[in-house]
């Protein structure tokens, strides 16, 4: 039988993560905004599509964290 038990996140864990975050909201401000002002239909459409895709990674990484909310430690350790 497999453990389903999640562990707390290692702070260098929450860092990659935070990190993740971050780098996924800056890809998608920076697509939005070349997408706007692409005079191409296909490469608006394409830098649509990659906004999507980064607010679903990011999507992901948030409920990741919200998971594990509820086992992180309240102190720092």
């Amino acid at each position: 039988m497999q453990n389903t038990q999640m562990q707390a996140l290692s702070p260098k864990e929450l860092n990659y993560i935070a990190d993740s975050i971050s780098n996924e909201e800056m890809l998608i401000k920076q697509c939005a905004a070349t997408a706007s002002i692409s005079h191409n239909p296909q490469i608006q459409q394409a830098l649509n599509q990659y906004v999507r895709t980064h607010e679903q990674h990011l999507s992901t990484l948030v409920n990741v964290l919200q998971q594990h909310q509820s086992i992180a430690p309240t102190q720092a350790q």
